[in-house]
């Protein structure tokens, strides 16, 4: 039996490699000569990471950036095994977990410190880019990470405009002859999985500013100054990101990408599959298992586990989902190639006990799942 073992994190209990891990103890406890691939994954925001250089041998490497209050910190990108992708997580450098509550400030935050380790991974000799974009404390349409790459943009007085998306509107003009010119050879891949356009009532300030600290004030004026920065960036650089679906993810970044990297915007499962190889290990495979945090309707909007049923079903693979917890909507997952959907839970407990047991759990839970299939064998 050949069984592929591809979970995404269960966030707060364990990361994607130790879940499959788990997984994998269970199912030796039944089948202990099973062919299990473990191929741990993310669906592009946390996790991206860790997992891609965990399934290609690849390196993290840590280096000293701002956060996005610009202080300095220490933040980590991956480089995948091929020794020449870069894999590089916003949050890890611009994300909202590195602020506290009363510190978040879109107004002020800035990307500055992705576009640091974009340059870092350059130095490097890296030619191909993924960057996951979720979990982003900013709104300031990439302008930051531009300007770390070496982009001036420039008031009407021909100074700097500043840092964040309250400095939008004084934006008038782009400079991007000292643009970093290694950039133009590289692959950008961006993993977004929104499909906010970059201004408007679903775009990235109404939608998303004010968990990131704005007020109803703030977000009419981050939107007002995202709509300036569009119309600048396709005056001067020719490139229309205001109606690009996805360009309002990550407070804009996802159009500011396109518009200075010439990013592409692609489905993170997507991305994460084919890099790690998940369609051609499925070939001669008789199950997968796969699992997140919590399964519920919500998964159906490109979350990891559908996108390798979606997969898997192409080729009639199996798939089975074991989860910290099954909400509700389920079942039209089972229409994507979802056979069934367990839950970890073996008894009542409370969320808190079901996270600090939960490699335990589902290493039990995975463990029943295999003592039935051995019925029919």
């Amino acid at each position: 039996m050949k069984v592929i073992i591809a979970p995404d994190s269960y966030k707060g209990s364990m990361t994607s490699i130790e879940a499959a891990d788990s997984v994998e103890r269970g199912i030796r406890k039944v089948f202990n000569d099973a062919q299990i691939i473990k191929l741990p994954i993310a669906d592009g925001g946390e996790g991206t990471v860790q997992a891609l250089v965990e399934c290609t041998k690849g390196k993290i490497i840590t280096s000293k950036v701002m956060d996005p209050l610009n202080r300095e910190i220490e933040a980590a990108f991956g480089i995948l095994g091929d020794n020449k992708t870069a894999v590089v997580e916003v949050a890890a450098a611009s994300g909202i977990t590195l602020l506290k509550p009363e510190e978040r400030n879109p107004m002020r935050a800035s990307t500055y410190g992705t576009g640091q380790l974009i340059k870092q991974a350059l130095d490097m000799n890296c030619k191909s880019f993924i960057l996951g974009i979720g979990g982003s404390a900013t709104n300031d349409g990439g302008a930051g990470m531009a300007v770390a790459l070496g982009a001036k943009l420039l008031d009407k007085k021909g100074a700097e405009i500043g840092f964040g998306g309250g400095c939008l509107g004084n934006l008038h003009n782009i400079d991007i002859s000292g643009l970093d010119k290694r950039i133009s050879k590289c692959e950008i891949v961006v993993a977004c999985d929104v499909d906010n356009p970059l201004c408007g009532i679903n775009g990235a300030a109404n939608i998303y500013a004010r968990q990131k600290g704005a007020d109803d004030e703030m977000i009419k004026l981050l939107d007002s100054n995202l709509e300036h920065y569009a119309a600048v960036i396709k005056e001067q650089l020719g490139s229309d990101i205001m109606h690009i679906p996805g360009a309002g993810a990550a407070g804009g970044l996802g159009g500011g990408l396109v518009a200075f990297l010439n990013g592409s915007l692609r489905r993170g499962i997507d991305i994460i599959l084919n890099t790690i190889g998940f369609e051609e290990q499925l070939r001669d495979s008789d199950i997968v298992i796969t699992g997140e945090g919590m399964t519920d309707s919500q998964t159906l909007f490109g979350k990891a586990p559908f996108g390798v049923a979606k997969m898997a079903q192409k080729h009639g693979v199996p798939v089975v989902v074991i989860s910290g917890s099954v909400g509700e909507g389920v079942e039209k997952l089972y229409d994507c190639g979802i056979y069934s959907i367990f839950s970890i839970i073996d008894r009542p407990m409370n969320i808190n006990e079901a996270m600090k047991n939960g490699s335990e759990l589902l290493e039990k839970a995975a463990e029943r799942i295999f003592r039935v299939i051995n019925i029919n064998k």
